[in-house]
């Protein structure tokens, strides 16, 4: 897919920023409107970009990650490349550990060589202006702001957007990029969003080593100060459960069909509806056992890799990871039927090989001989 034709990725909500505009204090109101008008001008930059595609250089990880000196130009002042030491600057050795993190993951569990699968340049910009509440993938590159540690402790909401699930999310925003290229409206847009979260979720997994059964499935863990009610932005295991705070408002994420929201607002709800794939991937992992991003996380990657066009919508999507399972594990088999329990436990009806329709009762024949038989009887035949 082209990078011409890929829509600015924040990990930020836009219902949470209306909800920071609405019932914050002053600071924070402030704030956060200094954050809107600069991700409304990074769009306004991006959709005028002419995007010329990285260079390559082969199969190796080429870590580049830049300051942008609170500024807003990217990248920025390059300040540790691959293979150099740590830069005792917290922002940029989590920016450059969390994409090495991100790109071992898909290297060494499906074989992809960075987001184009030809070795693209990660590059990374931190300190991205003042105060920036919020992270982006730009079709290029991965940015992230500081967030509130400037303000005074009793105003702070978000810490430094370079947590390690966040840095993973945005770089799989690059790998969706270049795989379906998912556009970002309504159904396509939600499946974008969760094919990043589950993405950036398996990377603070391994990174963790733990199994699927041991993780939090929290995006965004550490993101929010003591201040804000919540553990993070979004949670695949609990949709709608990730925040509920008097100043953030209510996670909106519904986990079922049931509860899929139509609205207008952040492009047909993205980062809204993306909760019900997300809860059938996380059925999938927790049913399957060990590490998530072993046998559910290549199911999910060939699909993404192979199965999706720009235009897929969750019952394509659905019945995709099914047929995926079924080439990697075989049709009829314990992982394929995980997956397809997992959608039918989401409100997508999916169609299993191993679910045949119940055959029709085959009447018995017409006994046209019962009158022979009766008479031999009477006979003593």
């Amino acid at each position: 897919m082209s990078g011409n034709n890929h829509e600015i990725c924040f990990i930020v909500p836009p219902q949470m920023v209306e909800s920071i505009s609405e019932h914050g204090n002053d600071v924070q109101r402030e704030r956060i409107a200094e954050t809107a008008e600069a991700s409304d001008q990074i769009r306004t930059e991006r959709a005028a970009l002419t995007l010329a595609p990285m260079p390559a250089t082969g199969p190796a990880k080429n870590r580049n990650v830049h300051d942008a000196q609170n500024g807003f130009l990217l990248p920025g002042q390059i300040v540790r490349t691959e293979g150099s030491a740590s830069s005792g600057d917290a922002a940029v050795d989590e920016a450059y550990d969390g994409t090495g993190s991100t790109y071992d993951l898909f290297l060494d569990e499906y074989s992809r060589d960075s987001m184009d699968d030809n070795g693209m340049d990660l590059v990374s910009s931190v300190h991205y202006r003042v105060g920036y509440d919020n992270a982006f993938w730009n079709g290029q590159q991965m940015a992230y702001g500081d967030g509130d540690e400037d303000l005074p402790e009793a105003d702070r909401i978000f810490n430094r957007f370079t947590v390690l699930d966040i840095t993973g999310h945005e770089m799989a925003h690059g790998v969706i990029q270049h795989t379906a290229g998912l556009v970002y409206q309504d159904q396509p847009g939600a499946l974008n969003e969760s094919f990043a979260d589950v993405f950036g979720s398996l990377v603070k997994q391994k990174v963790r080593s733990q199994t699927a059964d041991q993780a939090d499935w929290i995006i965004g863990e550490g993101l929010f100060t003591p201040n804000v009610n919540g553990v993070g932005i979004r949670s695949l295991k609990a949709p709608g459960t990730a925040y509920d705070d008097p100043v953030l408002g209510k996670d909106p994420q519904p986990a079922h069909m049931d509860d899929y929201v139509n609205t207008t607002s952040d492009n047909g709800g993205v980062h809204i509806n993306s909760g019900i794939p997300n809860h059938a991937f996380y059925l999938t992992a927790v049913a399957l056992g060990g590490n998530a991003y072993d046998k559910a996380g290549r199911v999910w990657y060939k699909t993404l890799s192979e199965k999706l066009d720009p235009q897929s919508q969750f019952q394509q999507a659905a019945q995709a990871t099914v047929d995926s399972a079924g080439e990697l594990f075989g049709d009829g088999s314990t992982e394929q039927r995980a997956v397809c329990d997992a959608w039918g436990n989401v409100g997508i009806q999916v169609v299993c090989p191993d679910e045949q329709p119940t055959p029709e009762p085959v009447p018995p024949e017409p006994d046209t001989n019962w009158c022979r038989r009766v008479l031999n009887r009477i006979l003593g035949r």
